[in-house]
């Protein structure tokens, strides 16, 4: 293998499949960056075998040829070098590779390419084209719901359904659920069914910047796998076995009272509040008061530590319904408003027992339940 490319090219193709290398393993390979000639490009890939990820690069190539490399160390290097041509070239027969950029040289030794793990490719079976906003946004709104407690496998991923020409994404961990749907360009010909690791989604999304074209989804026929194509990369995820509970059921039908806020002011309110929740169970209490004599309609949020202290604020809200005083985790609801992408939200309570149910304002393809905490008299 010889070679030559951009060091930024180079150092921004090893940042996207890094993430994707086994921090630990048995398997010293799966440590290791996949560098590989193809089409007159320069391949890199990475796996942990629970997600694999692939990147082409533009490069130079004189001698077609294969190596693994280790990623810190590599990538490492590179970053260290100046914007400019970097030379590489493989010696075979001691599996050390040979990189040159201005006035550093540097030899790595590597693993044989055939120890690598084959990555699935994108097959003939059924594709599905979103688009990189919608897709991404989808991926923001539901996946920092999800568990990151292993003892119920199911609840750390993400459910992905497709139906007719409607996308929807789930994502739940027992105190909150999050639902986001879109609109497909081109309808699915039979419903979709998956449960993708979170992890696996925030890699796609975190690699979707600057794509412009459609990302193309498949799911394996033996509904194990499923794979992402972009433009010049390929993330691959082990899909997770089981049930996901029917998250359709846990979206109250029904409330007492609706309060429309503008999103910054409650943000910054729940911000102020969380100082004193952290030592107070992390819980924020919202008194909702309609309009009256007394003025307008009002939401106001306290935090007590036994400790540090309390605050109290005010922010102008819009309430129809009765009043009602309703207890969240602080932490919980900084996060559902930290990823709306609205400048109102709405607020849906029947009760300051019964889960408060967040939507955007003039749109309906996002909504968010928490459960309440226990309001202590």
């Amino acid at each position: 293998m010889k070679l030559s490319c951009m060091q930024d090219n180079l150092a921004k193709g090893l940042s996207i499949v890094s993430r994707a290398v086994a921090s630990r393993s048995t398997l010293p390979v799966l440590g290791n960056v996949l560098l590989a000639t193809e089409q007159g490009r320069l391949k890199l890939a990475a796996t942990n075998l629970e997600m694999a990820v692939t990147c082409w690069i533009g490069a130079k190539v004189e001698e077609e040829g294969a190596t693994t490399l280790p990623a810190r160390v590599l990538g490492d290097f590179v970053n260290s070098l100046p914007p400019d041509r970097i030379e590489m070239e493989l010696n075979v027969k001691t599996q050390t590779t040979h990189l040159k950029c201005a006035r550093y040289d540097a030899n790595i030794k590597g693993i044989d390419a055939q120890e690598f793990p084959i990555i699935p490719t994108l097959g003939d079976g059924k594709r599905i084209a979103i688009e990189p906003d919608a897709l991404r946004e989808m991926i923001e709104q539901t996946t920092f719901a999800a568990a990151t407690d292993e003892s119920r496998p199911v609840l750390t991923g993400v459910l992905v359904k497709f139906e007719k020409d409607k996308a929807t994404l789930a994502a739940a961990d027992g105190f909150r659920l999050s639902v986001r749907h879109t609109t497909l360009s081109e309808p699915v010909e039979q419903p979709i069914s998956a449960i993708i690791p979170a992890k696996a989604l925030q890699e796609v999304a975190r690699v979707t910047g600057d794509q412009e074209d459609p990302i193309v989804i498949a799911v394996t026929e033996n509904k194990s796998q499923v794979l992402f194509k972009l433009t010049n990369t390929e993330i691959v995820s082990q899909l997770i076995d089981g049930q996901f509970p029917d998250f359709t059921r846990i979206i109250p039908t029904s409330h007492q009272t609706r309060t429309t806020v503008t999103t910054s002011e409650l943000q910054n309110a729940v911000k102020a509040s969380s100082v004193f929740a952290r030592e107070a169970m992390n819980t924020v209490r919202l008194q909702i008061a309609p309009a009256n004599e007394m003025g307008g309609g009002k939401v106001t949020i306290t935090a007590t530590s036994a400790e540090s202290g309390d605050n109290v604020g005010d922010i102008d809200a819009t309430v129809d319904g009765e009043p009602v005083e309703i207890a969240f985790n602080a932490r919980y609801l900084a996060e559902v408003l930290n990823i709306l992408r609205a400048p109102q939200v709405a607020l849906e309570t029947a009760s300051s027992a019964s889960p408060g149910v967040f939507r955007l304002v003039g749109r309906d393809d996002f909504v968010h339940v928490i459960m309440p905490m226990h309001i202590g008299k």
